[in-house]
């Protein structure tokens, strides 16, 4: 979504949770543009009223800019971050939407019935792991070298990867033991020992009114 608010006159703010996949995609697009926002950290079961004003949806990443115009699409915010330095004209050519957009409805789908099986009725979570497993295959073939855009990551390895974080994480043994995806998870670790990602997962306490403003990005690290 994007609609003009109030101005908010000094840096971008950004709405985020350390652990959500989503946020981390933004924020690892961010400092990857070298660009600086105001981070303002949220404790998902007592959102800001003003994060819920911006975004009625209250979901992060939100994204406040200057100009008042909100953009509370993950996706979105990586899109914005990529307009500001010549990495996007590499993550643009490697943008791989077929990829993106499974990952996000059919892959996601499968991991929170895999992760979370006692959310849902009548949910075998093995089903849902092999489910999840045959899109991984998809991807592995996909990889040629170190990363889906080649040599460095692309706007599709970081769009992806939070996810394929978060699947590893629930059996971390079984999935490391995988011999048809031996491409995939040498990707997975090699994202989880990446700069650009390990940096953007420091602690910040939950934000409140009033709190000292917390800059994110190039200048933070």
């Amino acid at each position: 979504m994007h609609e003009l608010i109030e101005p908010n006159k000094r840096l971008p703010v950004l709405y985020s949770f350390r652990r959500c996949p989503y946020a981390m995609r933004a924020r690892m697009a961010i400092n990857q543009a070298d660009k600086v926002v105001e981070l303002r950290e949220v404790v998902l079961r007592d959102k800001p009223a003003h994060m819920v004003e911006l975004s009625p949806k209250a979901t992060v990443p939100v994204l406040w800019l200057e100009d008042g115009t909100v953009i509370d699409e993950s996706l979105e915010v990586m899109a914005w971050a990529a307009d500001y330095t010549n990495w996007p004209s590499l993550l643009l050519e490697t943008n791989n939407g077929d990829l993106i957009s499974k990952n996000d409805t059919s892959f996601k789908f499968h991991l929170d019935k895999y992760k979370y099986p006692n959310r849902y009725e009548d949910t075998d979570a093995l089903e849902h792991r092999e489910a999840a497993l045959d899109i991984l295959k998809n991807i592995e073939a996909n990889l040629q070298g170190d990363w889906l855009g080649g040599s460095e990551p692309s706007f599709t390895d970081i769009a992806i990867l939070p996810f394929i974080r978060q699947f590893r994480g629930v059996d971390t043994d079984w999935f490391d033991s995988l011999s048809d995806i031996s491409k995939t998870i040498s990707w997975t670790k090699r994202f989880l020992d990446w700069e650009g990602f390990t940096s953007i997962m420091k602690k910040y306490p939950q934000w409140k009114p009033g709190d000292c403003v917390t800059t994110f990005g190039v200048t933070s690290l």
